[in-house]
């Protein structure tokens, strides 16, 4: 009797909610954008090629393609420090990181995939 009881309580702290899969699904959204935000392009990348789940992947991408493309941009920037309009742009590059980067995570931690403006597409969401 004793272990039927403590049978039925597992059995019932192992169901899963919607609501808590969608919290967790919104979690390694929330993830992707934030590695982004710390490891330039190299989280990103990490997680589109590790994880098999197509929403993470799409948001991987999504991520990824901002990063490169600010890898572009901040490779401009460095160019036009040479003319000084570069040394004016840097804080700009870093704003818009933080920037859209929040924005992406806020958006993605309620489910949304929010698209990067300024993001050139080097890998395409199927």
């Amino acid at each position: 009797m004793f272990y039927d009881m403590v049978q039925k309580k597992s059995v019932k702290k192992s169901k899963v909610t919607k609501n808590q899969k969608n919290n967790s699904s919104n979690t390694i959204y929330l993830l992707t954008h934030l590695l982004g935000l710390l490891t330039g392009f190299l989280g990103p990348l990490i997680l589109l090629l590790s994880v098999e789940e197509e929403e993470v992947k799409k948001h991987a991408r999504n991520a990824l393609n901002w990063q490169l493309s600010l890898l572009v941009y901040a490779l401009i920037t460095i160019l036009l420090i040479f003319v000084v309009i570069g040394i004016f742009l840097i804080p700009v590059l870093i704003i818009l990181d933080l920037t859209f980067s929040i924005i992406a995570m806020l958006k993605a931690n309620k489910g949304e995939l929010w698209e990067y403006p300024l993001s050139i597409p080097f890998v395409k969401n199927n």
